[in-house]
């Protein structure tokens, strides 16, 4: 099973960005200033390090993970879906006036 997995409106909000924006990539926010949200960004603009989990790619976007936030999900399918609203500063879907959120469920043992 996929660890991470987009709905139809995310993917459709993806595809628009990318056209925006051109390369992208997800961070999994793990809390601070934006919450824990899933935060898109030019794929230029964000560094990702060895402290990075590759969880999978939605809409051929790379999304990645803190390892130690990693931990707490390991055992959960992230569902990324859009919902109106601000969402993190940072995050290249503000000005849309939507938000990436990040939904979840237990994986099978």
């Amino acid at each position: 099973m996929e660890r991470v997995v987009a709905t139809k409106e995310a993917l459709g909000l993806i595809e628009k960005l990318k056209e925006k924006h051109g390369p992208l990539l997800f961070h999994q926010s793990g809390g601070c200033c934006d919450g824990s949200s899933p935060m898109c960004f030019p794929e230029s603009d964000f560094i990702i390090g060895d402290s990075d989990v590759l969880l999978g790619k939605i809409g051929e976007v790379p999304f990645y993970m803190n390892k130690k936030q990693y931990e707490y999900w390991k055992h959960t399918q992230l569902i990324i879906d859009v919902v109106e609203g601000r969402g993190g500063m940072f995050s290249l879907e503000g000005p849309e006036g939507v938000r990436f959120l990040t939904r979840s469920k237990i994986l099978p043992s």
